[in-house]
C-alpha cells in the first residue's frame, strides 16, 4: 500500500462547508446595495433634521416637519434594515470570526441607532424648542427609534456553519429518499450535489459509500483547492499519494467534491463489476 488510509468516524461525517453560490452572492449583493441607499437616506434626513433644529426652525412651531422627518428617517432605517437581514440568508457570515459575525448581522440595529440618536439627543438638550413641541417630538422619536431598532435585530442570524449542518441533514434525507424537511432553498442545490455523488458512487462499488481522495496537505482539515474522490486507493491517479478514506460527505468536508469521471477505467483498477 503506497498511501496512509486513517480510520473515520462515521459520527463526524459531515459536509464541506457550505458557500454561497454566484446567485446568492448576487442577490446578496443587490439587497446590500439598496439597503446602503436606504440608510443613506435616512441619515442624509437626520443631518438636515439637525441643520433645521440648530436654525431654532422647531423652537415656536413646525412640529408636523420635525415628526415628518422622523418617520421618513424610520422608514429608510427600516426598510435598509430588512433588506440587510434578507441579504444575510442568502450569504451569511462565519461565526468563527465573532465580531465580523455580529457586525454584519446587527448592522441595521446599529445604523438605526446611528440615524436617530444624535438628533434626539439634540431635541431634548434643546432649551428654546417648546416644551410641549419638545416632549411630542421627543416621545414620537423615541418611539420610532425603538421600533425600528428592534426589528433590525436579528435575533436568530444565519451562519455558514448552520447551513453547512442544513445541507449535511438535507443530503441524509435525499440518499435515504426521505421528506426533506431539512431542505431550504440555501442548502437544497449543494445537498443535491452530494447525493447525486454519493448514488453514482454507490451504484459503481456494489453500494458502498467509501471513497478516496489525496489528502489535506500539512495536517490542514481542508484542502485549499478542489480535488477528485477515486473509488479505491489502487487507482492510477492515487498511487504515491498520501490518501484518507471517507463517504463522499467526508471527501466533501475536505474540499474534494469531484467524482472521478474514469468510472469504468476505476471499476476495472478496483475489482468492481463494471456497470451498464
Amino acid at each position: 500500500m503506497n498511501g496512509k488510509t486513517p480510520e473515520t468516524k462515521p459520527e463526524t461525517d459531515v459536509t464541506k462547508a457550505w458557500q454561497a453560490s454566484q446567485d446568492q452572492k448576487s442577490r446578496a449583493k443587490k439587497l446590500r446595495t439598496f439597503a446602503s441607499m436606504a440608510w443613506v437616506v435616512a441619515i442624509s434626513t437626520e443631518i438636515a433634521a439637525i441643520v433645521f433644529l440648530l436654525k431654532d426652525t422647531f423652537n415656536d412651531g413646525n412640529l408636523a416637519l420635525l415628526i415628518g422627518l422622523l418617520v421618513v428617517i424610520a422608514v429608510f432605517a427600516l426598510g435598509g434594515s430588512l433588506m440587510w437581514k434578507a441579504a444575510n440568508k442568502h450569504d451569511p457570515a462565519s461565526k468563527e470570526d465573532g465580531f465580523k459575525f455580529f457586525v454584519q448581522n446587527q448592522l441595521g440595529a446599529i445604523i438605526t441607532v446611528i440615524a436617530f440618536l444624535p438628533l434626539l439627543a439634540l431635541i431634548f438638550l434643546d432649551k428654546d424648542m417648546d416644551p410641549k413641541n419638545k416632549k411630542i417630538a421627543g416621545g414620537v422619536g423615541l418611539g420610532l427609534a425603538a421600533l425600528a431598532t428592534v426589528m433590525g435585530v436579528d435575533f436568530n442570524p444565519p451562519s455558514t456553519e448552520q447551513y453547512t449542518q442544513d445541507m449535511n441533514a438535507c443530503a441524509a434525507q435525499i440518499k435515504a429518499q426521505e421528506p426533506t424537511t431539512a431542505c431550504s432553498p440555501a442548502v437544497a442545490a449543494q445537498a443535491q450535489e452530494i447525493a447525486k455523488d454519493s448514488a453514482a458512487v454507490a451504484a459503481a462499488t456494489n453500494g458502498q459509500d467509501v471513497v478516496y481522495w489525496i489528502a489535506p496537505k500539512a495536517g490542514a482539515k481542508k484542502s485549499s483547492s478542489k480535488l477528485v474522490f477515486h473509488l479505491c486507493e489502487n487507482v492510477s491517479t492515487l498511487r504515491g499519494k498520501t490518501v484518507n478514506k471517507g463517504s463522499v460527505t467526508e471527501a466533501y468536508a475536505q474540499n474534494a467534491v469531484r467524482l472521478t469521471k474514469q468510472i469504468k477505467m476505476e471499476q476495472n483498477q478496483c475489482g468492481f463489476a463494471a456497470t451498464e
